[in-house]
């Protein structure tokens, strides 16, 4: 297990911290005082870097053939030995694909809309954190490459818990380190895994579609919010008008907000 678990307090937080109280969850209708992220396909583009890493490890550790990265994809939200060990693949991979992800590290950007919503969410007083199926130094790493993890209150890698997704352990985690209750907080993500995580943990289970993620398995799954653009959460945090729409079409007026488990 880790021992990194600690605030990351370089950038002040205004306010009062978690204990702020801002805005109504749509969908619990419980204030938020904190948000969990995952952190690839939901903070930071990262897939080009993953199929090179994974085409990589599996060329050094398999051999010759078509490296199954699609499959990979489907896994993703989990920690990389249970993706290995569902995939049928030799665990002997990690090493070289979390090598080359370091490497190539320099190559992951933010999500576009990413960093706004981060510093808006940091000025009203949330606590943040990051819940992430990456080993823990790995993900502080590449979050200090980008200049955002100062941002976070804290990071935590599925190395770091006993149980990672989708088992509620990350999440769970993330709460007592926080100092919330389960209905104070909500749990941004881009695979099933990070739903059934939070939903587990009794957190406010929100999709994210921005990413490559596969937007009708996400909304299948049930969460009780949808976002398309990382600026729509912050309607999550404030009480809006909910007009009445589907989870596929929705009319381009409505597109700027959130849709909810209701709609």
């Amino acid at each position: 297990m880790g021992t990194e678990l600690k605030p990351w307090s370089a950038m002040t937080t205004t306010g009062t911290g978690a204990g702020t109280t801002i805005g109504t969850g749509a969908a619990s209708g419980t204030r938020k005082r904190a948000v969990i992220f995952d952190l690839d396909g939901v903070l930071v583009d990262s897939f080009g870097v993953m199929r090179q890493a994974f085409t990589i490890a599996y060329a050094e550790v398999v051999g010759p053939g078509e490296p199954p990265f699609e499959q990979y994809n489907r896994h993703l939200g989990r920690y990389f030995p249970d993706i290995m060990r569902i995939m049928n693949l030799p665990l002997e991979m990690e090493e070289p694909f979390v090598r080359e992800s370091y490497r190539l590290a320099h190559q992951v950007v933010l999500f576009e809309g990413v960093a706004a919503l981060l510093r808006s969410l940091h000025e009203r007083g949330l606590g943040l954190a990051v819940a992430t199926g990456k080993a823990g130094p790995r993900a502080r790493h590449l979050l200090g490459e980008l200049d955002i993890l100062p941002i976070f209150d804290y990071v935590i890698g599925s190395d770091e818990i006993a149980r990672p997704k989708p088992a509620p352990d990350i999440v769970n985690r993330a709460l007592e380190l926080l100092g919330v209750a389960p209905n104070e907080a909500m749990m941004i993500g881009d695979a099933v895994a990070d739903l059934e995580s939070a939903r587990a943990a009794g957190v406010m289970a929100v999709a994210a579609l921005w990413g490559e993620a596969d937007g009708a398995e996400l909304v299948a799954a049930g969460p009780d919010a949808v976002l398309r653009r990382p600026a729509e959460l912050l309607s999550l945090l404030r009480p809006h008008p909910v007009e009445p729409a589907g989870t596929a079409g929705v009319p381009a007026a409505q597109a700027s907000r959130p849709i909810l488990a209701g709609d």
